[in-house]
């Protein structure tokens, strides 16, 4: 009972995935993870990731 019920929980959240991971946000990911990089370097950090935040943006 518990080895079918676990079945359908996983099968429910492989469902999931593509809805949470739609075209935009996976095509607007790379754009994210480097603006979210270029933050943490100190003084030009947040200028220079303003590019990235922009195409970010554009994507979505």
């Amino acid at each position: 009972m518990a080895t079918s019920f676990r079945l359908v929980l996983a099968c429910a959240a492989l469902a999931a995935c593509p809805v949470m991971l739609d075209g935009c946000a996976l095509a607007a990911l790379p754009c994210r993870v480097t603006s979210a990089a270029l933050k943490i370097v100190p003084v030009v950090g947040h200028a220079a990731s303003t590019p990235f935040d922009a195409c970010a943006t554009a994507i979505d």
